[in-house]
Order: structure tokens, then sequence, then C-alpha cells
């Protein structure tokens, strides 16, 4: 029993934390953007992105820095803020799988290998816990077509 009162409490911190650390502000002017593809372009396999961020630097998750982040791409999803939890969903961390790719090392461009076909992708900027800042940093949805 007086393990488990720890373990509860710790469960609880864990669940809590995203809620209250969406809050995490972004300078005026703020702009990330894909440097090396745009909305429309055919390409081939597997797909190289730039990622580019002005007015703000880059920290590898964990890191809290004032006015930095880290790069996400979103691949065939809804806008961010359009999905099934609307305006709530820039209130919690970023899920990290096929449609949401997380560079907390603080990366600045990826090769990634997507099938034949029309995919959207969007960038986002995650704060050290990999939650959208306020207001959110991002691009807008394009979509490419691979070869």
């Amino acid at each position: 029993m007086k393990r488990l009162i720890p373990l509860t409490a710790a469960a609880l911190f864990c669940v809590s934390f995203p809620a209250f650390s969406g809050e995490t502000p972004s300078p005026e002017g703020a702009e990330q953007y894909f440097v090396n593809i745009k909305d429309g372009d055919v390409i081939s396999g597997p797909v190289h992105i730039i990622f580019g961020l002005k007015g703000m630097g880059v920290a590898p998750a964990g890191v809290e820095k004032e006015n930095t982040g880290h790069h996400h791409v979103l691949i065939d999803r809804p806008l961010l803020g359009e999905g099934e939890d609307g305006a709530e969903e820039f209130e919690y961390s970023i899920p990290a799988d096929e449609n949401h790719l997380h560079f907390g090392k603080g990366q600045t461009e990826t090769v990634i290998d997507l099938a034949p076909g029309e995919h959207t992708l969007q960038l986002v900027l995650g704060d050290w816990a990999h939650v959208p800042h306020n207001p959110p940093v991002m691009t807008e949805q394009i979509t490419i077509t691979v070869k």
C-alpha cells in the first residue's frame, strides 16, 4: 500500500502535466516553413525535407529555453487544430506515431519514405515538452505527390 500512493501520485502528475504546459509563448512574427518543398510538388521518394524557422531558435526536447522549440512533421492527418479535438488539441503533447514525427534532438532536416501517391505535410514547432507554443508556430498544410 505504501508503494501504491507514490505510484498513483506520479501517474496523476504525468496525466496533468501536459494540460498546463501548453502555455509556452512564442514571439510575435515567429515563422516555420519548408525550405525545399512547396504545395503541389511532385517528388521522387524518399522525400528529403529541410525545416526552416525564423524568429526563434531550435533546442532539443527537454531543454526549456525561451523562444526555442523543436520540429515535428505531421503526415496525412487533419490540419493541427482541426482534428477531432479541435482547438483543445494544442493543450497536449504532440503524439509520436507514423503521422506525427518528432525531431527532439534539434534536427533541421529529414528523409522520409512515403508510399507513392498524394500526401499532406505540416510542420509544427513544439516546446521542450512537445507541446505547440502559444500562439502556435506552424506551417500551412501542403500536399505533395510522391512518384
